[in-house]
């Protein structure tokens, strides 16, 4: 079963149970995905692409609960989290931090890198071998941890 398939069939079983935050959150992605469909001129997309769009949910409800809790909005911020929620439940599983600080290590010994002004190439060097399974921010800065 694909992804595309997995989030239709959970949404017709959020439907069915009447789960309106899961229905509300499979809704907007599959919104999203429809329309990365046809900004692509394609009728379906392939996994990566969904998962692509599913990380950028992911960001967007991040990015939302950190402005959220600064403007002191807790009821906004847990509206989000428990989106949040639902979404993570379709990425991949997540990798640790010392999974992540060795693949840090590996890819700044493969780019050759010495200064922070070097942090794209290794950030271009780890995007694919994490997307969808660690957070950019997070990735970050533990580049720059490395390479200070």
């Amino acid at each position: 079963m694909t992804l595309s398939e997995k989030i239709n069939s959970d949404l017709t079983a959020a439907m069915k149970a009447k789960d309106t935050v899961r229905l509300l959150v499979l809704r907007m992605a599959k919104a999203a995905m429809t329309h990365t469909a046809i900004e692509k001129k394609k009728d379906a997309l392939e996994d990566q692409e969904v998962l692509d769009v599913l990380v950028k949910q992911v960001k967007q409800r991040r990015e939302s609960i950190e402005a959220f809790d600064k403007a002191g909005r807790k009821d906004l911020s847990d509206k989000e989290k428990a989106e949040l929620a639902v979404l993570e439940g379709y990425l991949p599983a997540q990798l640790t931090t010392e999974e992540l600080q060795n693949l840090v290590l590996e890819a700044i010994q493969a780019s050759g890198a010495k200064v922070k002004a070097d942090m794209g190439k290794v950030m271009s060097i780890l995007m694919p071998k994490v997307k969808g399974r660690a957070d950019g921010k997070v990735l970050s800065s533990l580049i720059q941890s490395k390479l200070a």
